[in-house]
Order: C-alpha cells, then structure tokens, then sequence
C-alpha cells in the first residue's frame, strides 16, 4: 500500500500554482443530477469556486469526461418512474425524449471542457503489463488506475471523493471520511 497526500477540501487554501484533476464523481457534484442540498454537492461546489476565483490549473481527460457523461445519463434513467422506464437503458437512449436528456448532459459537459485545460490521457506511455497486473488481482477499477497513473505523471493533485483513490499514492482533496482518516 502506498501513501497517500490526503487534505480536507474544505481547508485547503487554493492558489494559481494548484494543478488540479477533478474526478467524474466530483464534476457529478457541481454540475450532474444530484439531489437538492445535497452536502458533497455544496463542499465540492463551495471548492470549484475557489480553484476558479484564484485560477487554479484545472485538467480534464477524454476518460473522465466519458464517465461523467455516462453516469449522468445512468442517473437520469434510474430516477425515471417505472411507469416509463424503459426495460433496458440502451432503449431509453432511441427513445426521442432521450434527446432532451442528451442535450442537457452535452450543455454540461460543455461547461466542464469550457473551465478545464484538456489533456491526452497518456494511454500511449502507460505501462499496460503493470496496470492489467494490478487489475487481475481483482481489486481495482482500472478506470481508477488510470486515472491515478495520469496524475502522477503530470503532478497534479487529485480531487475525488471516491475511496478507492485509497492506494495509490496520489496528492488528494477531498471531503471523504475515509479516505481522510476520520
């Protein structure tokens, strides 16, 4: 297990020198479907603000943006009454009212590529042996690992709020119990 750099979100002092990455569950906090006085939404939000007011660097990869896109659109299905929820969510993305939907999501991230330098995600210069290695033990996420070893690379302090970040030796922000040891 390697150490991490974890720090509260909620006290750490932004400055322009802040290279930061902002993970797909955080980006979700600040502009996804989440529910009204949702608290990671105003703790994340509350610091998105602050990274912006004093213009810290904010990244973003094809791989994060992807899964905010994904995931919003798996929200929105699951909030769905049943009595229109289609069976499977691949039918409710042909259905028409899915274009609302679709819109909604492509404003948002829209919003994200706009406030983000965007950044090749490294795939190329990875060392896929050791990845893949790591993931067979069955523990991993490899979207998670690859997101970690995008951070390392280029230095930058990983905001996320997903525990699993645990491992892997990163400079975090984060309002999560667990992974501040509280």
């Amino acid at each position: 297990m390697t150490t991490n750099d974890v720090q509260d979100i909620r006290g750490h002092r932004f400055t322009e020198r802040d290279d930061i990455f902002l993970d797909a569950n955080v980006w979700l906090y600040i502009y996804g479907p989440v529910p009204p006085r949702d608290w990671r939404a105003e703790v994340y939000s509350a610091a998105f603000r602050k990274m912006r007011e004093t213009r810290s660097k904010i990244h973003v990869e094809v791989l994060v943006l992807s899964e905010f896109i994904n995931k919003y659109a798996r929200v929105l299905y699951d909030q769905l009454p049943e009595s229109k929820k289609p069976r499977a969510f691949k039918e409710w993305r042909k259905h028409p009212d899915f274009k609302n939907v679709a819109e909604e999501i492509a404003s948002q991230a829209r919003r994200i590529v706009g406030k983000a330098v965007r950044c090749e995600s490294g795939f190329e210069a990875a060392d896929m042996d050791a990845l893949l290695t790591d993931y067979s033990r069955g523990d991993s996420d490899f979207n998670d690992q690859m997101i970690a070893e995008f951070c390392k690379r280029r230095n930058l302090t990983l905001v996320t709020h997903d525990s699993d970040f645990g491992r892997y030796g990163l400079s975090i922000l984060t309002a999560n119990a667990n992974l501040l040891g509280t």
